[in-house]
Order: C-alpha cells, then structure tokens, then sequence
C-alpha cells in the first residue's frame, strides 16, 4: 500500500475508505455520530481537520482529536476512526 506523503492527502485517503465502507454496510456520512483523528504531528492536525470539515461539512458528530507518537507504519501521519449509528426513526 502506498501512502500519499501529505497528511492532508492521507486525510482524504481515509475519508474515502470511510464513505465506501460506510456505503457497503448501508450508511453514509450523515452517520456519523462520533469520530475519532489521530495524528502523528502537531504540525499537521490543522491541515487534517481543514479535511474533515470539508468532507463532513455540516455533519457534526463528536470528535477528538490525538496527537500520537506514532502509527504502525512509520510513513502514517494520519489514521481517522468513527462511530455511525443509523436513525431508526
């Protein structure tokens, strides 16, 4: 697996895999209830939630954000986790 090298591009990787799990199990973005960033540089977490907002837009779940010594490949900068609960209403 090649990774892009920007954390921002890495962002927009994982928002991607997020959508088409999401749309495979029968969800979607509107989903969200909780979302978790982890972040391996300071440097880059404002880069990675400009992604996030732009991807989930007016979707608010919750949200934390972590800035982690590191991830299990040394050239991830980026790993994005969420929680979606379908409305059943």
């Amino acid at each position: 697996m090649l990774l892009p090298e920007s954390a921002a591009d890495q962002a927009r990787n994982a928002w991607a895999t997020i959508a088409k799990t999401l749309r495979e199990g029968g969800f979607a973005l509107e989903d969200i209830v909780r979302a978790t960033y982890y972040v391996t540089c300071r440097d880059d977490a404002r880069a990675v939630l400009d992604v996030c907002g732009a991807t989930l837009a007016d979707i608010r779940p919750a949200a934390t954000v972590l800035i982690v010594a590191g991830l299990i490949e040394p050239e991830m900068k980026v790993e994005i986790e969420v929680t979606a609960l379908r409305n059943r209403s």
